[in-house]
């Protein structure tokens, strides 16, 4: 049986690694065919997608939105792992920016004091946020798909009312724009100098300590091993005396609470206020790389790295003269490829798993009777 096990692990890190290659390929292939499909030559574009996105200027780019792609990605993981889909990722992490722009305008005390209450701040508001569909969900059993999504149209309609002048918000650069009371500079992160490539957010930081207790908390503790049960199966985690409804809203809260995290790197580091420009959609990007990175927290960093340098390089391609849809269809291709690719592994391998465990038992069962019929 030890043998089988040594065989069973070598074949898993194989198809692991086999997965993400074949899902790099079919991607590749069915990319040079949709720019093939515009009249346009492949080579020339990957050539230029690499040569661009290797630049100092780009890799500092790519690694500030992998920043916020990564906390959006990992919030969304936290669900996933719980067999939760939380959509409202993207109205949990605005309105919690939103609230701690507010707040961070409003305070006049030392950097050192403002800046851990401005996370304290958007860390809670994100997690009530999120707490709501997760209260719903336990006591009424109200589909968390449904809920957050209300929630996220309920979000950009409390921030669009009080984000005007006389609520909470302010006129901006002469009368033209609307924000939130800008942040005073002691409440400013400082940025991590680049050299002449520019600077990196500093809470690049912070998205590693939150990957670093994502896999510890998860895979190390009795509260990790309970949640992963309770997604894996509530019913057995319900016999062996887990806490099934308290166990969804507490995920679902620690989801929020990590999604409040997302607009930080652009508040602290880079806006210093709320006003319409914030970005939007970051939630959503963030479930196609919990998907791409299968939910761990090496993958979920290796998909960020991906769609940040896919940003940076189809958008240059527009000035090359290729069109500019080319960045949505190569980020949904590389989905699709992926959720693909793994299921097809997937299924190889349980096939795979399950022909050499009745191999070894059968293998086993014949010695047995062989030994029977010597004695």
């Amino acid at each position: 049986m030890k043998k089988l096990t040594a065989r069973i692990d070598k074949e898993r890190l194989l198809l692991g690694i086999a997965a993400p290659l074949l899902a790099i390929v079919a991607a590749i292939i069915v990319t040079t065919l949709v720019i093939l499909a515009t009249g346009k030559n492949p080579g020339p574009a990957f050539s230029d997608m690499l040569n661009y996105g290797s630049a100092s200027d780009s890799q500092v780019y790519i690694l500030n939105k992998a920043t916020t792609y990564y906390l959006a990605g990992v919030s969304v993981a936290i669900g996933f792992r719980m067999n939760l889909f939380n959509i409202g990722v993207d109205g949990q992490y605005r309105l919690a920016a939103f609230f701690a722009a507010v707040l961070g305008g409003a305070l006049a005390v030392p950097g050192w004091l403002a800046i851990p209450l401005i996370i304290i701040c958007a860390m809670a508001t994100g997690a009530v946020w999120a707490g709501i569909a997760g209260v719903l969900k336990v006591t009424r059993g109200v589909s968390e798909v449904i809920s957050t999504i209300m929630l996220n149209s309920i979000a950009t309609a409390i921030i669009a009312y009080l984000l005007q002048p006389g609520k909470l918000g302010e006129l901006q650069q002469g009368g033209t724009l609307v924000s939130t009371k800008p942040l005073p500079h002691a409440s400013f992160l400082p940025n991590i100098n680049a050299g002449p490539a520019g600077s990196v957010d500093s809470l690049i930081i912070l998205a590693v300590l939150v990957g670093v207790a994502y896999w510890f908390v998860l895979g190390r503790t009795r509260f990790g091993f309970d949640l992963r049960t309770v997604g894996q199966s509530e019913t057995a985690a319900a016999a062996s005396g887990v806490g099934v409804k308290k166990m969804v809203a507490t995920s679902m809260i620690i989801s929020g609470a990590v999604a409040g995290l997302v607009g930080l790197p652009t508040l602290l580091n880079e806006s210093h206020q709320f006003d319409n420009s914030f970005p939007a959609g970051i939630g959503f990007t963030g479930i196609a790389i919990a998907l791409l990175g299968r939910n761990h927290p090496i993958g979920i960093a290796l998909a960020a790295l991906l769609w940040g340098f896919l940003e940076r390089t189809t958008n240059h391609l527009e000035f090359q003269g290729y069109d500019k849809e080319i960045l949505g269809v190569i980020q949904g291709v590389i989905v699709l490829c992926v959720v693909i690719a793994y299921e097809v592994v997937r299924r190889y391998g349980l096939k795979r798993q399950q022909q050499r465990v009745g191999a070894e038992l059968a293998a086993q069962a014949a010695a047995t009777t062989k030994k029977q019929e010597v004695a």
